[in-house]
Parts: C-alpha cells; sequence; structure tokens
C-alpha cells in the first residue's frame, strides 16, 4: 500500500484484534471471501435504482449480483419469492428501520418500542433518535421481577396507544421473544408488526432461535453481528394487497439513500451463501452453549445477570449491584479491556445510572466462537473477568 499511514492503522488494528478477545455482542469476524467481496471492483460501480430500472448505463453484472443476493437471503430464511420481497440495499441498520417508519407511518404517526435502557433501540423511537423526533414513540418496559417482556402489559400499552407500528426485537435482551403474541396484539391494534432481527438474524438463520417470519409484516436485519457478514442490513417484507414491499424500496430509494454500496451487497451474498451451509448451524448452536456457560460461571461467582439468564449469544451483567461490589459499567469496560477483553458499558432495565456510565456490561459469544472457542475456553473466560473485576473491589 502507498499510504504508509493507513498501512500502519490496518495493521495496528489486525494486531489489536489477534491480541484481545472480543466479546462485543454486535460484532464478529468476517471470511476471507466476505473481505475479498467488500474490497472488490464493485466498489467503482454506481448503481442508483434496483435491478433493471437504474438510473445510469453499465449495470447489467450489478443487477446480477442484487437479485443473486435477493435469491440468497430467501433461501437461507426458507421464504418464497411470492410472499416475500427483500430490499438489501439499506447501508446499515438505522437506515432500514428509518425507511420502514417512512414507508409504512405519516409523521407524528405512533410507533411503538421497547425501552432503550431495557434493551430496545435508539431506532426503535428514542427522543434523541430520529425515530423519536420525526415520529411519536410510545416505549413498553419489562417486567421489574422478573426483568423479561410481560406480554398483558405490552398487550393493554398497546390497546391505549394504538400504535401504527410496533416494533419486536431489540439491541440488549437476551431472552426468546414471543413473536406469535406480538403479532396478536399489532392484530388487536391495527399495526403493522416490525421485528428488528438485527443481533439474532445469524441464530434465526441457524434454526436456533424462534423465526418471525411466520408473524412479521416487515423484518430488519444487519448481517455484521451474528451473520459474520460486512457491515449491511435487509429488509424482507411480506407481499400482500397493501403493498409493503413497494413502499419500503421508495423510502430506501429515493426517500433516504442514493446510489447502493454494490460491494457491500457483493459481500453480503458471499456471508449469506456461508450460512447456507450445515456448519452454520453447528456454529449457532456452540455461540448460545458458550453464552449459556458464561453465564453459569458467572453466577457461580455471585455476578448478577439480568432476567437471569440468556437464550440468545449475549448476556447482561449487572457490576454495579452485584454482591462482589460497586463497579459502574464504564469502570468495568475499561478494566476489561487493559487486559484484553473488549466488551462495552450498557444500560439495564430501570437502571438509575446515566447511559454514558451505566450499572451493566453487555457480553457477546459470536466473535469468539468464530475463533473456535468452546464451553471449556468460555468457563476460563469467566474466571477471568471475575478476577479482574473482583480485584478492583
Amino acid at each position: 500500500m502507498n499510504d504508509k499511514q493507513i498501512e500502519k492503522l490496518i495493521k495496528t488494528e489486525t494486531l489489536r484484534q489477534k491480541q484481545t478477545i472480543n466479546l462485543i455482542a454486535s460484532e464478529n469476524f468476517t471470511s476471507n471471501d466476505v473481505r475479498q467481496a467488500l474490497g472488490s471492483v464493485f466498489v467503482n460501480k454506481y448503481a442508483e435504482g434496483y435491478p433493471k430500472a437504474r438510473y445510469y448505463g453499465g449495470n447489467q453484472v450489478v443487477d446480477k449480483l442484487e437479485e443473486l443476493c435477493i435469491k440468497r437471503a430467501l433461501k437461507l430464511f426458507k421464504l418464497s419469492a411470492y410472499r416475500w420481497a427483500v430490499n438489501v440495499q439499506p447501508y446499515s441498520g438505522s437506515p432500514a428501520n428509518m425507511a420502514v417508519y417512512l414507508a409504512l407511518a405519516s409523521t407524528h404517526d405512533k410507533i411503538m418500542g421497547l425501552d432503550l435502557r431495557a434493551g430496545g433501540h435508539l431506532t426503535h423511537g428514542h427522543k434523541v433518535s430520529a425515530s423519536g423526533k420525526l415520529w411519536s414513540a410510545v416505549s413498553f418496559d419489562v417486567d421489574p421481577k422478573t426483568q423479561q417482556l410481560n406480554y398483558d402489559k405490552l398487550e393493554k400499552i398497546a390497546l391505549k396507544a394504538k400504535p401504527k407500528i410496533i416494533i419486536a426485537g431489540f439491541t440488549a435482551y437476551p431472552r426468546k421473544i414471543n413473536w406469535r403474541r406480538f403479532k396478536s396484539i399489532a392484530k388487536m391494534v391495527d399495526a403493522y408488526l416490525m421485528v428488528d432481527a438485527s443481533h439474532v438474524a445469524g441464530l434465526i438463520a441457524g434454526q436456533v432461535y424462534p423465526s418471525p417470519f411466520p408473524y412479521a409484516d416487515v423484518v430488519t436485519m444487519t448481517t455484521h453481528k451474528t451473520l459474520r457478514g460486512p457491515r449491511g442490513a435487509m429488509i424482507f417484507s411480506r407481499r400482500d394487497k397493501r403493498g409493503i414491499f413497494k413502499k419500503i424500496d421508495r423510502a430506501v430509494f429515493p426517500g433516504l439513500q442514493g446510489g447502493p454500496h454494490e460491494n457491500q451487497i457483493a459481500a453480503m451474498a458471499v456471508c449469506l451463501d456461508e450460512a447456507i451451509k450445515p456448519e452454520f448451524k453447528k456454529y449457532t448452536s456452540q455461540v448460545i452453549k458458550n453464552a449459556q456457560t458464561l453465564v453459569r460461571e458467572l453466577k457461580k461467582r455471585n455476578w448478577e445477570i439480568i432476567t437471569g439468564g440468556t437464550d440468545s449469544h449475549l448476556l447482561l451483567v449487572d457490576v454495579f449491584n452485584s454482591t462482589n461490589g460497586r463497579l459502574t459499567g464504564s469502570q468495568a469496560e475499561k478494566i476489561l479491556e487493559t487486559a484484553g477483553i473488549i466488551v462495552n458499558k450498557n444500560s439495564l432495565p430501570f437502571d438509575s445510572r446515566p447511559p454514558t456510565d451505566p450499572s451493566g456490561i453487555r457480553l457477546g459469544t459470536a466473535a469468539e466462537t468464530t475463533r473456535g472457542k468452546t464451553e471449556k475456553d468460555f468457563k476460563n473466560i469467566a474466571i477471568i473477568i471475575d478476577k479482574l473485576l473482583r480485584y478492583e473491589n
């Protein structure tokens, strides 16, 4: 590389990744094939529009590329092209969610999602996000005792608020979600059911986590978490009389974006093909085993685990209120990073501390499982985490 400054930064980051244990729940490691596609000549092509309906010439190849990516997305999740459409152009998860709101709700209509501190996402209607400024956000919470979703209470909130869109699927909620109940509630108030499956997309593909597709009207997902792909996103929408997919296509382009990143779409297509293979199902099963091992070993050492466990790749640890001491999430994050373990501070349900320095940390097992770690390794990781955080107390 001629640019020695950038080359040095790449080498430094490569070394950092190799020398640390990555427990960030929203990160993973891509294959060489994914990275090769991401750095391919597709980066040179501007392809504003959709296949066979572009605003530039020279798109014969990228049309085939985008159609192949769509075909693989449907195949992976066992969906019929007659019943589902897929938009593979969103640059990332946040604009994908915004596109759905733009398509299905007028500004100031009500959208309903989980509160940020309870595991929701900024783009599910938080006041600092455009989703909470352009639309009227109604939030629901988890049960104070179980720290899990209370569907009866959720139903009451929906019946009172009558939102246009109900958002299910979260960024820091470790348990399985009752998609059927969400659909029932959405039907009661004539709302669209949108599922944000960004975190669990790979687990759904691996058939180790319940699929929302039988119940959702729209499913958004990122491809860089449990799917092990590039940073990107997809929007799946039902083909029905309401014309949802057409509205979403128009919301993505020209509503929010210009030309799609075709190199990103190429890399997404590669990761989708990788996820179709039998080895991927074994991988996702190991991801959950590793997360449950981490829960079990930390609980043995008296660390409080939010909801008491996990059904997915992530878990939340209360480091401020556990019997081991009074660390804040920021302190715990820094202590662990100094020792080469990368986590992120995270708000907890009904957290009394601010989001910038909350009471908890979030741990994920997807990335290190990609590196081949099993239950034995995660038992050792739990022991190290306990020693590091307990030592500081």
